[in-house]
Order: structure tokens, then C-alpha cells, then sequence
């Protein structure tokens, strides 16, 4: 009977030291009229207020590879939103219709920006975020919107992007870029204009805005995606060793500018 109870009480405190499992729940809110659906991932098995990572998705819109770099940061003890940029949680596979609908994200810079804003916002607002410790990353589409976000003046200790085109922002908007940029960049990716680099670096050197730029040697558009060839578009494709190593800068810039 001892031996019994003993037993249950073994289980019981092993159940009771078990780390939880990452939770993952959908955050409904809006901006300006449209129903926009994140993906919301934390940790609660650690306690008090941490900081918060917003994750913003490439053209595919808000699908299953952004909701798992959410889960993954949220491994690592931080609260990640996976924002939707499109309305409904829409994605597709298809790259005609991937390009109409961040064209239409990107022709409007107020409806660009201020759906990016209403996702940080939403971030923000969680129990479990401290609020002045909150940072960005985007891949390809994501990573434009995080600059365009930043260039808003948002509350970010750091931006992060993977892949991204560079979009043209005054001195004055880069000077109200509050956190350190980290743009990763594939050397050989030709969807990126050798132009658009040099303007935009130009920008930020002349605003004195703090950034830092990666390119990966013999490495193309999509390298952190694993499955990039999938779409058989000539150009994108993934490379491990720059996959890991840009996480890797990331969670460094983290460490420093959040201390986490």
C-alpha cells in the first residue's frame, strides 16, 4: 500500500515538473473594417512578463511556416504573434495570387502600415508581454512590412528582416526608426535590385539609423524556408547554413536589445 502511494506521488510531482507545451491560440481583431485573424504563441509554463516578437509572413500570407517561427520563439521564452497582413487569415500557393495580394497590402501605405500597427498593438496588449520590450521580424513581404512599421516610430527595441525588398523611406522616417535593423540578405537573390540596397542603406547612413546588413555568399531569394523550391520559381531556394546562421544573429540582437 506504501509503495502504492509512493508510486502515485512520484507521478504526480513528475507531471508537476514537466515543462508545458507551447500554447497556440488565434487573436481576432481588425483594422479599419477588416477582420484580421493572428496566431498567437507563448510558453505558460513561465511566469510574469517577457518580451513579445511580432512575426509578419512572407506573400503566402499568414501560413503554417510563420506559425511555426511563432512557436519556435515562443520555445525560447518569448510571446510571438504571427500578424495577418490580408484579412481572414488568407493564404494561397499560388504566386499570381500571392503577388495581387500584397500588391494591393503595398499600394495603400496606410492600410500597409496601419494593419501591421494593429497587430503590434495586439501584441502589446497580452497579459504576459512586457510592453517596452517588443521586437520584429518578417520574411520577404514580412520583412518590407516590418520596415515600414518601424518607420512609423513604433515602440521596437529591434527589426529583423529575412529576404526582404527594401522599400524607399525618407531620411525623415528613417530617423523614426526606434530599434536596431538587422537586414539578412541573400547575395545572389534578383529579386532584390542591386539599386534598391544602395538607396536604401544610403537612407539610413544619412538619418544615422543603426542597422546592420548580412549577405550570404552564393545564396538566393527564400533561404530560411525549407521548402522554398516547392513553387518551382527559379531563384528561390534554401540554404541551411544562412538559415541558421541569420536565426542566429537574431536571437543575438534578442539578447542585447531585450535582454532575453
Amino acid at each position: 500500500m506504501i509503495r502504492s502511494v509512493l508510486a502515485m506521488l512520484a507521478v504526480v510531482s513528475a507531471a508537476g515538473m514537466a515543462p508545458a507545451a507551447v500554447v497556440t491560440k488565434t487573436v481576432d481583431y481588425e483594422f479599419d473594417g477588416v477582420k484580421l485573424k493572428g496566431f498567437l504563441a507563448y510558453d505558460d509554463s513561465l511566469k510574469g512578463k517577457r518580451p513579445g516578437v511580432l512575426v509578419i509572413h512572407e506573400w503566402w500570407g499568414l501560413d503554417d511556416y510563420a506559425k511555426n517561427r511563432a512557436k519556435q520563439l515562443a520555445e525560447l521564452g518569448y510571446v510571438a504573434l504571427a500578424a495577418d497582413m490580408y484579412g481572414d487569415g488568407q493564404t494561397t500557393e499560388h504566386p499570381d495570387d500571392a503577388r495581387k495580394m500584397a500588391t494591393t497590402v503595398r499600394q495603400n501605405i496606410a492600410i500597409w502600415r496601419g494593419r501591421a500597427a494593429a497587430a503590434l498593438q495586439q501584441l502589446q496588449s497580452q497579459p504576459n508581454v512586457d510592453p517596452d520590450k517588443l521586437a520584429a521580424i518578417g520574411y520577404c513581404f514580412g520583412g518590407s512590412t516590418c520596415i515600414q512599421l518601424a518607420a512609423t516610430g513604433a515602440n521596437l527595441k529591434a527589426i529583423v528582416t529575412f529576404h526582404a525588398a527594401l522599400p524607399k523611406l525618407t531620411e525623415a522616417e528613417a530617423k523614426a526608426i526606434k530599434g536596431r535593423l538587422l537586414i539578412l540578405h541573400g547575395a545572389d537573390d534578383f529579386f532584390i535590385k542591386p539599386e534598391d540596397i544602395t538607396s536604401f542603406r544610403a537612407t539610413l547612413d544619412a538619418a544615422k539609423t543603426p542597422y546592420e546588413f548580412v549577405a550570404y555568399k552564393d545564396t538566393v531569394h527564400s533561404f530560411t524556408v525549407p521548402h522554398a523550391d516547392k513553387h518551382k520559381i527559379k531563384g528561390m531556394a534554401y540554404n541551411k547554413t544562412a538559415d541558421e546562421d541569420s536565426w542566429k544573429r537574431m536571437r543575438q540582437l534578442f539578447q542585447e536589445t531585450l535582454g532575453h
